[in-house]
């Protein structure tokens, strides 16, 4: 019983390493949007949509590698309050009523279950 714990707790500690060893800007943008620009600023991650809208994230809280955290997403009813949320791949911010699923620079944003629209993001 020993051995095999031991042998599992080596193979989550390896995966892990694996996951989250290379911290350059390729791997950090996998598992969430990364900025340079100080919190608050709305300017840096915009995301451009099929539905010729433009949605500003504007980040409330950044990671030690620049990850965003939370952040409020500018809608045109004014700012959503979202929060990263852990995936496998990719990156997904939810609030009230709103998700953003995506991958590198390309996301689908839900405004609920019945209305998403494509989108990319526009780096300043």
């Amino acid at each position: 019983m020993r051995i095999r714990f031991g042998y599992t707790v080596a193979g989550i500690l390896a995966l892990g390493a694996t996951l989250f060893g290379n911290s350059g800007p390729a791997a950090a943008a996998d598992l969430g949007l990364v900025t340079k620009a100080p919190v608050g600023t709305c300017t840096e991650i915009v995301f451009t949509c099929e539905n010729g809208h433009q949605y500003p994230l504007c980040p409330r809280a950044v990671s030690v590698e620049g990850e965003v955290v939370t952040a409020s997403l500018l809608t045109g009813r004014g700012g959503i309050h979202v929060r990263h949320v852990p995936m496998g791949v990719g990156y997904r911010y939810a609030g009230r009523g709103v998700w953003l699923d995506g991958f590198r620079e390309n996301a689908l944003l839900n405004f609920g279950k019945r209305h998403q629209v494509a989108c990319t993001i526009a780096h300043s």
